[in-house]
Order: C-alpha cells, then sequence, then structure tokens
C-alpha cells in the first residue's frame, strides 16, 4: 500500500466514524443541526442571506455507509453560512492591493500557494459584494479542467501575502461553513470525496465543469462538533508519520525497480572481471588462445594509436586473462551503402530495433528481395550465431543472430570469430553488455541529439580474454544466473 492509499484509507475510517470513539457528553449531530437551523433563520431575518429552496430529502441509496447513531446525513450546503457559488471571471492589472485566487493556487499536494496569483483590476472592485472575498478557513473546490476538477484546499489567513485581499475566479467555488462546524474536517472529508468530485463533472471531455449546485448536493455524514475536532485531532497526529511512511515507501520502490538491473550489472562486472568462477590451470591461458587466433588472423595483429578514453577499462583482471582489443580477435562486417529497398516478403532484414540489450525482438519485420540479398553478401554475410552491434539508435545494444537466412540494416555490425573454436560470442555479447564496456561506449561516442560509435573506434576498444574452457564455464554461470535478474523485473 502507497502512501496515498493509506492517507485515503485513513480519511475513510474518520469519515465512517471509526477513527476515534464516540462520547455521548458531546451530543448529538442533530442537536447541531437545530443549531445550525436557527443561526440560518436569523441571518435570513436580519437579510445578511437569502432564503434558498429546500434541497431534496437524502434518500438511503444517496448513503453510502453505515454511520454511528450520534451522527447525521446531510446535505454540504445545510451547513454553510454564504450560497456556495464560483467566483467571476477577472479583469487582471499588473499590480494592486488584490489578488485572484485561481485554481493552480490550490497546489497538488494540498496547500495553498498565493505566489502564482495574479492581481484584480481595482477598476472592477464595485462588481465585487464584501462576502465574495475569501476569509480564513474558507474551503476552496477547483471547478473545472482535466486533472484538476475536484481539488480542494483550505484557505488560511497566513497564506495572504501583504495582507492583500483575495478573491476567487470563475473556476473556483467557494465554501465558507458557520462555526457550528468544523472546517478542517469538512475539509479532509472532501479530500476524501475527490475522485467522486472528478466524476461528478459534467459537460465534455475537454470542458468539464464541477457546478456548485452538484456541491450544494453532497451528502455527508456530519458528526457533533467536539467529535470533528477530535477526528481533525487524530488524522494531524497521523498524517506526518504517512509522510515518513511515504519517505521509506518511496525509497523501497526505487530500490525495488533499481536491484533486478543493478544486480545484473553486479555479476556482469564480475564475469568481465574474472571473478565469477575460479581459474583452472590445465586450461590453459589466453595468451595461447591469442596466438592461434592471430594465426587464423592472418596477420601479426599491430595495435594502433587512436584517441580513446579507456578509463572504465582500468581494472585487474587475471593473471591467464589478457586485455586486448576487439578487432584482434574479432572480424567485423560493417553493413554501410544505400538504404535497403524493402518488400512485403522476402528475406529478414535485421535493422536496429529488432537488436535489443541482449536478445532479439522481431516485433517490427521489415525485408528485401533475394536478388539485393545476394548483392548485399559481397559486403558480408550475417550467419546464425553471429554476434550483432548497434551504433546508434540505439548505440550499444548486442545479442546473438538466431536467424537461418538474413541480412543486416544500416548502423549495425556483425562480429565474427576469426575460427572456430577460438570464442564463445555469448560470452563476447556479454561482456558488451557490461558497465565498464558500455560506459567505454558513453566516453567515445560522438553525436549531440542521436549518439554514435564510430566502427574505426569500435575496433580498437579493449576487452578481456579468458581462455576458451573458462569463457564456456563464465556463460554456463551468466546463464544460470540472470534469469533470476529478470525474474525480479518481472
Amino acid at each position: 500500500m502507497n502512501a496515498q492509499d493509506l492517507k485515503n484509507s485513513i480519511l475513510q475510517l474518520a469519515v465512517q466514524g471509526k477513527l476515534v470513539e464516540q462520547r455521548p457528553e458531546e451530543g448529538t449531530a442533530k442537536e447541531l443541526l437545530a443549531q445550525i437551523k436557527a443561526e440560518k433563520e436569523q441571518l435570513i431575518k436580519d437579510k445578511k442571506i437569502k432564503k434558498e429552496k429546500p434541497l431534496p430529502e437524502i434518500t438511503d441509496e444517496e448513503k453510502p455507509f453505515e454511520i454511528p447513531e450520534s451522527w447525521e446525513w446531510v446535505r454540504l450546503n445545510e451547513l454553510v453560512s454564504k450560497t456556495i457559488k464560483r467566483g467571476k471571471s477577472p479583469t487582471y492589472t499588473d499590480i494592486s492591493s488584490v489578488q485572484v485566487f485561481a485554481q493552480k493556487c490550490n497546489v497538488k499536494t494540498g496547500g495553498i500557494d498565493m505566489s502564482l496569483a495574479k492581481y484584480l483590476d481595482e477598476n472592477k472592485l464595485s462588481k465585487y459584494p464584501e462576502d465574495e472575498f475569501l476569509l480564513d478557513k474558507d474551503i476552496v473546490i477547483n471547478s473545472t479542467g482535466t486533472g484538476t476538477m475536484g481539488r480542494v484546499g483550505i484557505f488560511s489567513d497566513k497564506d495572504r501575502i501583504d495582507g492583500m485581499r483575495i478573491v476567487p475566479d470563475s473556476h473556483v467555488t467557494s465554501v465558507r461553513l458557520f462555526d457550528f462546524v468544523e472546517p478542517y474536517y469538512i475539509f479532509y472529508l472532501l479530500k476524501n470525496f475527490q475522485k467522486y468530485l472528478e466524476s461528478m463533472g459534467e459537460g465534455s471531455t475537454n470542458q468539464k465543469e464541477l457546478k456548485p449546485l452538484t456541491i450544494m448536493n453532497l451528502v455527508i455524514p456530519l458528526p457533533p462538533l467536539a467529535e470533528q475536532k477530535r477526528i481533525v485531532a487524530k488524522i494531524e497526529e497521523i498524517l506526518p508519520y504517512i509522510e515518513q511512511y511515504d519517505k521509506a515507501y518511496t525509497k523501497l520502490e526505487t530500490f525495488n525497480k533499481k536491484f533486478p538491473s543493478d544486480m545484473k550489472k553486479s555479476i556482469l562486472q564480475l564475469a568481465m572481471q574474472g571473478k565469477l568462477v575460479e581459474q583452472r590451470e590445465e586450461e590453459g591461458t589466453a595468451e595461447e588462445l591469442y596466438q592461434q587466433i592471430c594465426q587464423y588472423n592472418r596477420k601479426e595483429y599491430k595495435y594502433k594509436d587512436v584517441s580513446l578514453n579507456l578509463g572504465s577499462m582500468d581494472y585487474e583482471i587475471p593473471s591467464s586473462w589478457k586485455m586486448v582489443e576487439l578487432n584482434s580477435i574479432l572480424s567485423f562486417v560493417d553493413y554501410r551503402g544505400k538504404t535497403p529497398n524493402k518488400i512485403e516478403e522476402g528475406v529478414f532484414l535485421i535493422t536496429a530495433s529488432n537488436i535489443k540489450f541482449g536478445y532479439m525482438d522481431y516485433t517490427r519485420k521489415e525485408y528485401i528481395s533475394e536478388n539485393e540479398y545476394l548483392q548485399r553478401q559481397s559486403r558480408g554475410i550475417t550467419q546464425k550465431g553471429d554476434l550483432l552491434f548497434t551504433t546508434e539508435a540505439p548505440m550499444g545494444n548486442v545479442a546473438i543472430c538466431d536467424l537461418d537466412k538474413c541480412s543486416c540494416g544500416q548502423r549495425i555490425i556483425t562480429f565474427k570469430s576469426y575460427c572456430d573454436n577460438s570464442l564463445d560470442l555469448r560470452l563476447m555479447m556479454y561482456f558488451i553488455l557490461s558497465p565498464q564496456f558500455q560506459q567505454q561506449l558513453v566516453d567515445n561516442c560522438t553525436g549531440t541529439t542521436a549518439k554514435g560509435i564510430k566502427a574505426d573506434k569500435l575496433k580498437h576498444f579493449h576487452i578481456p580474454l579468458p581462455p576458451l574452457a573458462e569463457q564456456k564455464r563464465i556463460v554456463a554461470k551468466l546463464e544460470q544466473m540472470l534469469p533470476y535478474c529478470d525474474q525480479l523485473i518481472r
């Protein structure tokens, strides 16, 4: 359960009368309603408020849950000391002594931020009766807008900037309660009803509005005043713990999301440093293997002086291993030239979108003709078991080709072994996937928007070479361990 779900559960308990106990000495909500009714009748008699049409009786279907015997179901309009309505469309000016409370002032976190407000043209003040200016503990409800409609705030005098007066705009409904009602109880109750308020919007998708009449008719559970205050005190006692829980929960969720990926990187790093399996003297050395590869390479490989940042490869490897350049142990087939002509059916064309981080994905399918496939063979042919590498968009994805017949598109390099039984290309794939090798790519790539690595640079990247038998044991261990990381991701 995340923090928001926990907060919603607390608020739900509160409005059901389950957060604090009921006390007979605190009276009943029925008695409280009688006081409110008497006060309202006096205000009408004194012509301070207008008499309104009676709201419909509350039906059993409108009561969503059971409440304590000392509580009452009421419509929100029974509890207000002024008519529930929206503000006016304002005329703005650069600076004045009156601010306009807009929807954005009701911030997502539940607070009020008047620094986001604009200023009202004081020449229009005659349009605003005195009761439209916001008072301490007025509740403000966003009444329009996808994603903001139904958001509830409670205004406080401490939210004012330099004591300025404030009026709501036409997208905000204000609710002012009688003194017989605890404003923060209604605030927390409406916060709990926010999803319901959002669903009560009327109009088209982009122009939905929460009408004042809808807010007036809201059916709410009302406890005695003293219990309202105790409910608010209990909620505000609990909320700091929920905030602490939220921080801990967020850290845990972040850890849980990162852990499988970090674990995978750690395993690949151990493999790259020769720490995943033990070294065995009887399996020979990488130097012996390297000399064998060089014979098949038909030339004595010479290191070329190129400008590379190899900081990420600065680590110890076992004495039986050898740090080599990619081009000394792998043949490069780089498919350059014009963009191939694609057809509906034919020979499968592997594009950069098919090569993922350690696996092939054939969701996107493209084909070329048999004739074009034969023409492209002059630049090299990709075979099942070859290692495919993307040079950009995205850079650094690598996977083993598992198709019997195919060709590669642009931005792909095919790695091949110079000779049979000299390299396990699966191990080369895992080494390229390792954080050390990927960092080499980042440190040496070119481009701004689309980062890429040039083949001429890639050839001289360093990679560790273990003896062949140890390569196979490392691969076996990796393929035993890595699926557990993938299970954690799911």
